[in-house]
């Protein structure tokens, strides 16, 4: 006995029996090309609307770095701040007196809640 298969195996969802001729033009498009500094080149593709401007940069997909139209003058990379810990903030805040003199304060109140009397 053969199965009895489904009409619509091997079809994806609004595939009609015309295709895609039925769905109309699409629309006109332009192949855009950005470079970052490190000469990679990035195309992007932009769908071309009335008074069409690409965008002025966009991110290398190879390195990650900002990418311009300008070939010979791409944009410069983008200078990250290292982590910092939160002792490296309060260094920032305090010098080293202050943060001596709070400390010193800090451990007063705690001996005198141990009842250890300075």
């Amino acid at each position: 006995m053969a199965s009895a298969g489904h009409a619509i195996r091997g079809s994806r969802v609004g595939a009609g029996p015309m295709g895609e001729s039925e769905r109309g033009d699409i629309a006109p498009r332009a192949r855009i090309s950005y470079w970052c500094v490190n000469g990679h080149e990035t195309q992007t593709v932009f769908a071309v609307v009335a008074e069409f401007t690409p965008p002025a940069q966009w991110d290398c997909q190879r390195c990650g770095f900002p990418a311009g139209l300008d070939q010979a003058a791409p944009p410069p990379a983008v200078h990250h701040e290292p982590y910092k810990t939160h002792l490296a903030y309060v260094k920032e805040r305090r010098s080293d007196e202050e943060g001596a003199a709070l400390l010193d304060e800090a451990l007063a109140v705690l001996r005198r809640r141990r009842g250890e009397y300075v």
